[in-house]
């Protein structure tokens, strides 16, 4: 097991963590709802096989649903939005460009892609989320509302992560 890999289990585990215990009592404004969780999805290796992938989000989405009673429903959209992955990515970076680093970042792929890239998943999940949540069309415009805000909540936690995590490396180094 390389430091890379005891890395990104100890950043799962935290995250895992901080979903369960501090971020599933969060909800701003009674509509906004952060997920964080989903972070550790979106920065496996691009080079990681489609089986891996999918069996370590259904794990994630499993654990979060043990911590929060939720019957299954992160597991499910957190495996369908792992599945979307790789197609979401090949949206934001041009054919021939191949990224040195198999890891989705700011560095690797650029700024602009890798924002599209972390809102457009981050959408996805917050959709699946949403609408397994209510499965009606009954308060359709509380879910619209409900999918935008932990949208935009999400992705400012996860960058913050992300500018955390970026940084420490590059004091180190």
């Amino acid at each position: 097991m390389s430091k890379n890999d005891l890395q990104a289990i100890i950043m799962g585990l935290v995250l895992i963590l901080a979903q369960a215990i501090v971020f599933d009592n969060v909800c701003l404004f009674n509509v906004a709802v952060p997920f964080v969780f989903i972070y550790v999805i979106f920065k496996l290796p691009m080079t990681m096989g489609v089986n891996p992938v999918l069996i370590i989000s259904f794990l994630l989405g499993l654990m979060i649903d043990i911590f929060a009673d939720t019957y299954g429903m992160n597991a499910l959209a957190s495996t369908v939005t792992a599945m979307t992955r790789r197609g979401v990515l090949n949206l934001y970076i041009p054919r021939g460009d191949e990224p040195a680093d198999p890891v989705p970042s700011f560095k690797s792929i650029g700024r602009g892609p890798y924002i599209k890239y972390m809102a457009t998943m981050t959408l996805i999940y917050c959709v699946l989320i949403f609408a397994i949540e209510s499965f009606t069309f009954f308060n359709f415009w509380l879910t619209v509302a409900r999918v935008t805000a932990s949208t935009a909540l999400s992705l400012v936690l996860m960058l913050g992560v992300d500018f955390l995590t970026v940084r420490r490396r590059e004091k180190r180094l």
